[in-house]
């Protein structure tokens, strides 16, 4: 079985289809780049776009200046009403009534739609690049819900413009091929709960989801990792993941197959999500969509194959009964009388020099690997100013989002780590990262932001909290709708052709 798949992957996908990619100056390389570097600090705070679509005969992958202020022009239908389009489009659409629904008309058909949705793109490019212009740290868009404001965001007009265009024309299939447990299902608790809501979410199709695949902006493979893992992998196996990767490859083979649209795109406009520490290892078993393909992942590791311009950084969040009632809210700032703390098990390196350096040594920074009987731990992070989110062996850790929902300032310790939905958010407003180095230092670096600072980051916190509620039914802005925006994002950053 191994081999044909090869065989297929190799020599199928890719003849006389193609996607030109033209990596324009976006929202994602204008601010997911700078959490490359040692610390957050960037001067990009505005989203720009920038350079000319490429031509079907061109696969570079194209970087735009950040600071160009040549933004994209729309194409000529970009401004075209849905049901007219340019002439172009307008002549196959008369030949598609006149002849009939041959395969040569159907295909014309499917072009015609493509390119409208290459339009709306295109338009919604245009729009997100001007509105990038106004830098005002309040939206200037009327909203009934939530106007984005604020130093939390790196562009807030920007922002605030590019998610309304979503909401209007985003779209999104989801393959029906599959059957639960393994796929269409998840696990809606504990520690990948929010892979599980995710896809429950889908298949409730509330929100984006079309029937219709040429109506689809892009294309969702509804496998679940965390299902794999408990009901494929051999837990004897000495961590051979061979089957849960076969899996991925034989569900590839068949919607490739069955349907135009991955070897259209090479994978480019397909994603899959996992918050499960061995999504990425899984992806890596079928090339183009461990290197093309949106990977939406909680182990945004960019040491490990995470590209923060075309994958998606997913928060990982602990719910243990499957709601976040209780876990919201936390005491005012005068009651929070813990400079630091943590809890947890040895669980890696990072935890490891954290806990020896300072477990039980400090009643400024309270480090436990196990709370004593009595202590809540949730009345800790409560009563803390700042919350230390060391990675474990793998770099997510839900003690982010934990410090987020109890008000605490998140303090991120790890290493080639891309925080959820950093497009947009600046994790300098509301967060502190501490290199790993200087894990001795923390008492002296936490000490070291004043009052006023902290009660800013405090109100920022607070703020930025609904972009990672996971509510049942969705609220507009939360963490489902981030994640679709920042899918969107990803998705505006190509051009495909059908050729």
């Amino acid at each position: 079985m191994r081999a044909s798949i090869k065989s297929f992957f190799s020599s199928t996908c890719w003849p006389s289809h193609f996607v030109a990619l033209f990596f324009v100056t976006s929202l994602v390389l204008v601010s997911c780049w700078s959490f490359l570097a040692p610390n957050f600090s960037s001067p990009l705070v505005s989203w720009s776009w920038s350079g000319e679509p490429t031509s079907s005969l061109d696969t570079e992958k194209k970087r735009a200046s950040i600071l160009h202020d040549e933004g994209e022009a729309p194409s000529p239908i970009a401004f075209a009403s849905d049901h007219h389009g340019s002439r172009e489009f307008n002549e196959l659409d008369k030949k598609f009534k006149h002849k009939g629904t041959d395969k040569g008309n159907l295909r014309a058909h499917k072009y015609i739609k493509l390119g409208r949705i290459e339009a709306r793109l295109a338009k919604a490019r245009y729009s997100i690049r001007e509105a990038s212009k106004i830098r005002n740290m309040i939206s200037t868009f009327q909203d009934p819900d939530y106007v984005p404001q604020g130093p939390i965001y790196r562009n807030a007009n920007a922002f605030h413009r590019s998610y309304l265009e979503m909401e209007k024309v985003f779209k999104i299939f989801v393959y029906e091929e599959g059957e639960p447990p393994l796929f269409h299902n998840g696990l809606s608790k504990d520690i990948y709960a929010t892979e599980g809501r995710f896809i429950h979410e889908m298949e409730k199709g509330r929100y984006y989801r079309t029937y219709d695949p040429d109506e689809a902006f892009v294309y969702y493979l509804p496998f679940s990792v965390v299902m794999l893992v408990e009901y494929v992998y051999d837990r004897g196996s000495n961590y051979n993941l061979d089957p849960l990767g076969l899996v991925v490859k034989d569900y590839i083979q068949v919607i490739s197959h069955k349907h135009p649209f991955w070897n259209r795109s090479l994978g480019h406009d397909h994603f899959m999500l996992s918050c499960h520490d061995w999504g990425p290892l899984v992806s890596g078993y079928v090339d183009l969509l461990y290197n093309n393909a949106i990977r939406v992942l909680c182990n945004a590791n960019t040491s490990e194959g995470f590209q923060p311009a075309k994958d998606v950084s997913f928060p990982e969040i602990k719910l243990m009964t499957g709601e976040v009632t209780g876990l919201v809210g936390g005491y005012p700032p005068s009651q929070r009388t813990i400079l630091a703390f943590f809890a947890g098990h040895l669980h890696g390196y990072i935890r490891y020099l954290l806990l020896n350096t300072w477990r039980n040594k400090d009643q400024d920074v309270q480090v436990y690997e196990e709370l004593p009987q009595g202590i809540s731990y949730y009345t800790k992070l409560r009563s803390s100013k700042f919350c230390l989110c060391p990675s474990g062996y793998e770099v997510a850790s839900p003690r982010i989002v934990e410090a987020i929902f109890a008000e605490c300032v998140p303090v991120l310790i790890s290493d080639y780590y891309v925080p959820p939905f950093s497009d947009v958010l600046n994790w300098n407003s509301f967060s502190v990262q501490v290199d790993v180095k200087d894990i001795p230092n923390i008492k002296k670096i936490l000490m070291g932001i004043s009052e006023r600072q902290y009660l800013r980051m405090y109100k920022r916190v607070k703020q930025v909290q609904r972009h990672f509620l996971p509510n049942e039914p969705p609220k507009r802005y939360d963490m489902f709708h981030m994640t679709i925006h920042s899918i969107w994002l990803r998705r505006l950053n190509i051009h495909i052709r059908d050729q």
